[in-house]
C-alpha cells in the first residue's frame, strides 16, 4: 500500500480516510425544551396547587398577591414569595387589570420631608354619586402622610370651609396633636383655600401647604387614598343615600387602617406604623421568613430571606434623605418641612 500510494502520488492518509471511513456515531439526543425542564428548587404540583387555591379563596380573591404574602407572614404561614404567587397565576392566566388604567404623564417629584407621624397631614374632598344623575356626596379625608393612616374623614351633602375647618379642628383635638409641629397640605380647592380654614390653622399655629394650580401630583398621597377607595370591588356605582354612604365609609376606613397592607411602608398596616407598631410586626415576620428558610433553604437561592423595610421618610416634592432613621416607637418629632412659610392669608396679622 505504501507503494502504490508513491507510485500514485497520492497520500496514505487520504486513502484511509476515504476507503476506511470512521464508524457511525449515534446522533446526539435532541435537548429538552427549556419550559420542560423542571427546576429542582421549584414548588411541587400540589405546593402549586394549594397557592393558587389560596389567592382564589373567598378571603383573599379581591386582594394583591402582595397583600396576600403580608397577611399570611403576619399570622405565621408561608408559601411562597409573592412573586412566586405571581407567577403562578400568570400561568393560570389570572393576571391583568380589572379596569382601564389611565396613563398619566411625569411630573416633579412630590416640598415637605416627613420622617414620624403627626408632622405632614394631606387632606382632598372626593364625590360620591347619589341616586340621580347630579346628587354628590362629599367626602372629606386627612391622611398622616408618614403612616398613611387615616387620622379624620367627614361626609357632607355638600362642600364648605366650615366643615372643613370643623374636620381640622376635632381630628387634631382627638390624637392631642401638637399643632406647632403639624404641617397640613391639600390643594387648591375652594374649601382648602377659604379663609375660615386659614384663620383656623393660623390660630392653631398650623403650616399651610398646597399643590401648585393644575398639579395634582403636588398631592399624591390624596389622590393615591381616593382611588383605593373608588377601585375596592364592593364600591358601588352610586349610593341611594347618605346613610348608605357614611355606613360604606366605616367600613372601608377599618379596613384601610388596620387591615390593609400599605405598599409604601413596608406592606404593613397604616395603623401599626401610626401607633409606633411597625418593629414589632417586623421582626414576627423575621421569625416567620427564618422558618421558612430552616425548612426549605434550597429554595432561597441568593441570599436569606428578610421581609420589607421599615418605613422610610416620605416626601412631597423633595427626596426624602435615605440615610435617616425611621421611627418606631410612636414618638412624634418635629417636622422637617422644606421651606416652612407661612402664608399672608392664613396669618393672625391685620
Amino acid at each position: 500500500m505504501k507503494k502504490a500510494c508513491e507510485l500514485t502520488g497520492r497520500s496514505r492518509a487520504t486513502f484511509y480516510r476515504r476507503h476506511r471511513p470512521p464508524a457511525s456515531v449515534p446522533p446526539r439526543p435532541v435537548p429538552k425544551p427549556h419550559r420542560e425542564r423542571v427546576q429542582p428548587r421549584a414548588l411541587s404540583a400540589r405546593e402549586r396547587e394549594r397557592v393558587l387555591e389560596v389567592l382564589n379563596s373567598e378571603r383573599f380573591r379581591d386582594a394583591s398577591p402582595a397583600h396576600v404574602w403580608a397577611t399570611l407572614l403576619d399570622e405565621g404561614g408561608y408559601l411562597a414569595s409573592w412573586r412566586t404567587f405571581y407567577r403562578i397565576l400568570a400561568a393560570a392566566g389570572q393576571t391583568g387589570e380589572r379596569r382601564a388604567q389611565a396613563s398619566h404623564p411625569s411630573h416633579v417629584k412630590p416640598e415637605l420631608l416627613v420622617c414620624a407621624p403627626n408632622q405632614v397631614w394631606t387632606w382632598d374632598i372626593t364625590k360620591l354619586k347619589g341616586r340621580s344623575k347630579h346628587e354628590y356626596y362629599y367626602l372629606y379625608v386627612i391622611l398622616d402622610v408618614y403612616s398613611r393612616y387615616v387620622v379624620g374623614w367627614l361626609l357632607a351633602p355638600n362642600e364648605s370651609g366650615e366643615l372643613a375647618k370643623e374636620l381640622v379642628s376635632q381630628t387634631c383635638e382627638k390624637y392631642g396633636v401638637d399643632t406647632s409641629g403639624l404641617t397640613v397640605h391639600a390643594d387648591r380647592g375652594s374649601s382648602m383655600t377659604s379663609k375660615t380654614l386659614a384663620l383656623l390653622l393660623a390660630d392653631l399655629d398650623i403650616v399651610r401647604s398646597h399643590s401648585r394650580p393644575r398639579v395634582s401630583n403636588d398631592n399624591p398621597f390624596s389622590e393615591s387614598q381616593c382611588k383605593t377607595l373608588k377601585y375596592r370591588p364592593e364600591f358601588p356605582d352610586r349610593f341611594d343615600s347618605i346613610e348608605q354612604a357614611r355606613r360604606f365609609c366605616r367600613g372601608f376606613f377599618t379596613w384601610y387602617n388596620t387591615a390593609h397592607k400599605h405598599s409604601g411602608i413596608g406592606y404593613l398596616s397604616p395603623a401599626a406604623v401610626y401607633f409606633g407598631l411597625a418593629g414589632q410586626a417586623h421582626a414576627a415576620r423575621a421569625r416567620v421568613l427564618d422558618a421558612a428558610y430552616a425548612a426549605h433553604p434550597e429554595r432561597f437561592v441568593n441570599r436569606r430571606p428578610v421581609p420589607p423595610p421599615l418605613p422610610k421618610p416620605a416626601g412631597i416634592n423633595t427626596k426624602p434623605d435615605d440615610q435617616a432613621e425611621p421611627v418606631t416607637d410612636g414618638a412624634p418629632e418635629r417636622s422637617e418641612v422644606i421651606p416652612r412659610q407661612r402664608s399672608k392669608q392664613g396669618s393672625n396679622a391685620g
